[in-house]
């Protein structure tokens, strides 16, 4: 049987930086699972052309704004990924990117003021939230190879509490990969994110 996310994944971390899972059910998410069993097809498919959503997204930004695009050449760099990606645990800054318009609501280059994060250790995987902004993912990240990890899911808007369940609405559902790009710092890129955007690269940087 496909091993289906637990709600509290959904939920990912309180402001205490305290895992709801482990709150809700006094223990860890299951260990030895690898994230092919838990994502969608659709989200296994959108993963799978991760290469194409740059090739795509990256000359639209480039024209829009090629200033921002040149000042950032590591988060920019499609192939820029060190080893040993894993995320520590703790508090930090984000900012998110779009790149590419998907529509004619956004521009092709659109950048974000920093945000706080949170990650914390849950056994073999870790979870990820953003705690503030109007967009916040939430879900865990789970080991791929050396140099990459994999994030599954939800997309929580607005003064919304409460994440739906990973796969249960595919509009909210999130798949996006974790690499190193520099010495304590990280990217979580999302290929063609559901909105706005045909690439999304939220920076990471541990916030002490």
């Amino acid at each position: 049987m496909k091993w289906m996310l637990p709600v509290a994944i959904a939920l990912g971390l309180g402001l205490t930086g305290c895992s709801v899972y482990r709150e809700a059910t006094g223990s860890r998410p299951p260990t030895n699972v690898r994230w092919q069993n838990v994502a969608t097809g659709d989200d296994r498919d959108r993963l799978r052309d991760w290469r194409k959503a740059w090739d795509e997204a990256l000359p639209l930004a480039r024209k829009a704004d090629a200033r921002a695009i040149a000042a950032e050449p590591l988060l920019f760099d499609p192939d820029r990924a060190l080893p040993d990606a894993t995320l520590p645990e703790g508090k930090y800054r984000c900012r998110t990117f779009k790149l590419g318009a998907k529509g004619t609501a956004m521009r092709d280059f659109t950048a974000y003021p920093w945000f706080d994060c949170t990650v914390a250790d849950e056994g073999e995987v870790r979870s990820l939230h953003k705690v503030t902004g109007s967009q916040r993912p939430t879900g865990l990240i789970f080991a791929d190879t050396a140099a990459r990890q994999v994030f599954l899911g939800t997309l929580v808007l607005g003064d919304e509490t409460s994440p739906l369940r990973y796969g249960l609405d595919a509009n909210r559902d999130m798949i996006g990969y974790v690499e190193r790009i520099a010495p304590k710092r990280w990217r979580l890129v999302f290929p063609r994110p559901r909105f706005e955007s045909v690439l999304d690269v939220t920076e990471l940087v541990p916030a002490n």
